[in-house]
């Protein structure tokens, strides 16, 4: 009796979620749309563009080093004590001191063998570097939708199919038992039926299930939970060849890009060894007033200096330092090479995954076309008493597992066909034109590049970026 409870309990619970299933939203959203609301969502997204940011103000940071530096101070001081001088007389008198002095001083660079303008150079290359790891995250992100997509119109379909599945076996259990007590059936091919039909239930709750997790990692992903999700009517438009997709992907594959831009970084960092090994010239100004309180005493005083000043011996740490920029361009130029056949595998490997998609798609059709025959044919000639319900049912999984493959397929082959976009890098809402704002890198690296400061026309400008961007 425990057990029948539970089992109806069960019954009560599928039908619940099947019904939430069949209640869908009316409201259509297309592959784009997923993408659009990915773009729009991701957190990832946005984490690495405030990294390009702080990249940004390296480039301004290292123009700052170029300007003057002004700088100020304002001490105020009270001495105190007792004193014993020819001037009071030999005895002992006590005294007190009050002064103020300020001070301005100001530094520049005048000439440091060019370290300053390299440091400018090397944080340009490293924004264009970070600038392309940004545009390969935003490809990982629209992966990750179309993943989601295919995911979750591919288990909605493995659901309908199992729905279907049970009320075609519930229909036949019917019948074998009328056969059954007419005598046409056995008391096993009931038994039979009734197995198939526990296997089916137990796919629809797999299927359900399968559809759940679909459901919440499209809203992971997407930012919300589908709603009626319209199948793609064609794939991308892809390279013509596979050769013409190599030669694209390593002209201007982020990894590519990125590579690249690490090389120059690298190239640039031994020119600066080189240059740290060289002195510097600056000019420093300074202005001084001192005024002691309470009488007449004061004094203002004005000092320029120019300095020349360089590195001698360093134990040999220079050198070292200049060594090891060296190995590192090394390894990056190393990095550059790996990179370009990593990318070009990518290619291979996606057009490869493709092929095998779309054959897999194929196949899967003409496989249940094969098995619709079939499986009508069993059936008919069961009726005749030259099939068992066995052959039956047996041809009825395999009906069922070519249209379940043929869902997977056609799914696998759409994420197929977006990868090869990826392995191209021509995965990203500017190249899939989606009804989104693109966000523009150059914007912000434009409002810093000069290094504005805080009060100036420029400064209260980026002041007004930052709060609209919801960082300050």
């Amino acid at each position: 009796m425990v057990n029948t409870f539970r089992g109806r309990i069960g019954r009560i619970a599928l039908a619940a979620t099947m019904a939430a299933f069949a209640a869908a939203p009316v409201s259509a959203e297309t592959l784009a749309d997923a993408l659009a609301s990915a773009y729009k969502h991701s957190g990832l997204l946005e984490q690495n563009r405030a990294l390009l940011r702080a990249a940004d103000e390296d480039v301004a940071s290292a123009i700052a080093d170029l300007r003057p530096i002004i700088s100020w101070s304002v001490e105020a001081s009270r001495s105190f004590g007792t004193q014993r001088s020819s001037s009071t007389g030999g005895a002992v008198a006590g005294f007190a001191n009050n002064t103020l002095t300020a001070n301005l001083t100001a530094q520049l660079s005048i000439y440091d063998f060019g370290k300053g303008k390299l440091a400018v150079d090397a944080a340009k290359e490293t924004v264009l570097s970070t600038r392309e790891a940004l545009i390969g995250v935003e490809q990982q992100v629209m992966a990750n939708a179309v993943a989601a997509f295919m995911a979750v119109r591919s288990s909605s379909e493995q659901v309908a199919l199992s729905q279907s599945n049970v009320r075609v076996i519930t229909e036949e259990l019917r019948a074998a038992r009328d056969r059954f007590d007419v005598g046409d059936v056995t008391r096993t091919d009931v038994a039979l039926t009734e197995a198939a039909l526990a296997s089916a239930n137990a796919n629809q709750a797999l299927a359900l299930g399968n559809y759940e997790v679909a459901r919440e990692q499209y809203r992971a992903t997407v930012g919300h939970y589908p709603k009626n999700l319209v199948a793609p009517t064609s794939l991308p438009r892809l390279p013509g060849s596979e050769e013409s997709a190599k030669s694209t992907a390593v002209r201007q594959h982020p990894s590519m890009l990125r590579a690249q831009h690490d090389v120059a970084v690298a190239d640039i960092n031994v020119l600066r060894a080189q240059a740290a090994m060289k002195p510097d010239v600056t000019l420093e100004g300074g202005l001084r007033l001192q005024d002691t309180l309470g009488n007449n005493n004061f004094s203002n005083s004005a000092t320029v200096t120019l300095k020349a000043a360089g590195p001698i011996y360093a134990g040999g740490k220079l050198s070292a330092l200049y060594r090891q920029a060296i190995a590192r361009r090394d390894a990056q130029r190393g990095n550059l090479h790996v990179v370009r056949h990593t990318v070009e595998q990518d290619v291979g490997n996606a057009f490869a995954r493709l092929q095998v998609a779309t054959a897999s798609r194929d196949a899967s059709e003409r496989q249940i076309r094969a098995a619709t025959v079939a499986f009508r044919g069993v059936r008919e000639e069961a009726t005749l008493g030259t099939r068992t319900t066995l052959d039956v049912l047996n041809a009825e999984q395999e009906l069922l597992d070519a249209r379940a493959g043929f869902i997977s397929a056609a799914a696998d082959e759409y994420e197929a066909a977006y990868n090869v976009l990826a392995s191209i890098g021509q995965l990203t809402a500017a190249s899939l034109k989606l009804n989104v704002p693109v966000y523009d890198p150059s914007e912000y690296y434009n409002l810093v590049k000069t290094a504005p400061t805080v009060r100036s026309e420029q400064g209260k400008q980026l002041d007004r970026v930052l709060k609209a961007l919801g960082k300050e």
